[in-house]
């Protein structure tokens, strides 16, 4: 049975700062329908990876394929073109705006004729669409009509989320989704990233919580020093596995393991 090809792949990424290599070889890949968690201790080029694979960074060498092609200008506006979303920790939320216009931020529908070429926006049509992603994920907001900054955090969060979910084709990254949320809010993050995951959009947890990993991921890649030390099943590890992988306390077999 041919293995399925991965959404994006990333294939010996090098970045360096300066004197500081941040990336040294870094290998990756995301599957459609999956969660895989990006683990590392601090320092291990986590988020100069994701950065990367977003377009936010252009590696110094290595390769990005999407569908299994590469992508040689690869940047920020073309990853969104290409259908890759993401989610940072300060979720990029316009606050005095409410939870629609954050869904359309940038990309608001314009009524038809005369009205749509002077700029006048079809607001009926985007709080349909909205209404019908919110439904659809499980996001549940009373109102809205009310601006983000009256929210709570888990709200503010099911927001940032939808909007991503709204636009991705392909895969999300979600940088830290459920940091200083309640047990409560996090557990619903966690299940709408799993709706998410349901869709068949590929989705990347950046996350220090491990037991938020190791209940809502199907896949785990470890970053060590800038590279991919070992590819991990979560069904077949344990958390301690997991950590010493990412310390060095045990040895990895070069960016894979047997498990997946």
């Amino acid at each position: 049975m041919q293995e399925p090809m991965p959404l994006l792949e990333a294939k010996g990424l090098v970045k360096s700062f300066g004197k500081v290599q941040a990336l040294r070889g870094a290998d990756f890949s995301v599957y459609a329908g999956e969660i895989v968690a990006l683990v590392g201790d601090n320092g291990a080029g986590k988020s100069t990876l994701v950065k990367t694979l977003s377009g936010v960074f252009a590696p110094d060498a290595g390769s990005i394929l999407v569908d299994g092609v590469e992508v040689r200008d690869f940047h920020a506006v073309s990853a969104r073109q290409l259908g890759i979303e993401t989610v940072y920790q300060d979720l990029a939320l316009a606050p005095t705006l409410d939870p629609v216009a954050n869904l359309f931020l940038g990309r608001e529908l314009l009524r038809g004729g005369i009205l749509g070429r002077f700029g006048f926006l079809d607001k009926r049509s985007m709080r349909a669409h909205a209404e019908t992603k919110f439904t659809e994920l499980g996001v549940r907001i009373q109102d809205l009509g009310s601006p983000i900054s009256t929210m709570s955090g888990g709200q503010r969060q099911g927001v940032a989320v939808s909007r991503a979910a709204a636009w991705a084709s392909k895969i999300i990254f979600l940088d830290e989704p459920t940091a200083a949320l309640g047990v409560v809010q996090t557990r619903s993050v966690l299940d709408l990233i799993r709706k998410v995951r349901d869709t068949g959009v590929g989705v990347v947890l950046i996350s220090h919580s491990m037991p938020d990993v190791m209940t809502v991921s199907d896949r785990i890649e470890v970053m060590r020093l800038g590279r991919r030390v070992a590819r991990m099943a979560t069904r077949n590890v344990k958390a301690e596995e997991v950590v010493a992988a990412m310390t060095g306390a045990t040895p990895t077999t070069g960016g894979t393991n047997d498990e997946i």
